[in-house]
């Protein structure tokens, strides 16, 4: 049973920055893909950005070069950079593994 536990969420003003982590229970070398996916209040969950073990990384349309995903193999955790803030990013923030392997979620709010 793969475990993901994510950290580094808050409450942020619209155009700062804030760092999320999440740090598995395996190898992460032993999955493929790893990423984050969020879901706002009455929103369905929406993917933000993935990193694949190759070292690719994709992005949703509305990251607009905000955001910034890395993996760390020798923590094996995968983390995301946010910067540029927007209320509209308040949602919570899952991290994600292939096998679809969840991690609780950490809520993310922005607001003056």
């Amino acid at each position: 049973q793969v475990q993901l536990v994510e950290s580094g969420g808050g409450l942020v003003q619209p155009g700062g920055s804030l760092r999320l982590s999440c740090a598995a229970s395996i190898n992460i070398n032993s999955v493929n893909a790893m990423g984050w996916y969020r879901q706002a209040p009455g929103k369905r969950r929406e993917l933000v950005a993935v990193a694949t073990r190759a070292g690719r990384a994709n992005y949703a349309d509305f990251v607009e070069g905000r955001f910034t995903i890395s993996r760390n193999s020798a923590k094996n955790t995968v983390s995301l950079q946010m910067n540029s803030l927007k209320t509209e990013d308040t949602a919570v923030y899952y991290c994600w593994t292939s096998g679809e392997y969840w991690g609780q979620g950490t809520q993310v709010t922005v607001s003056s």
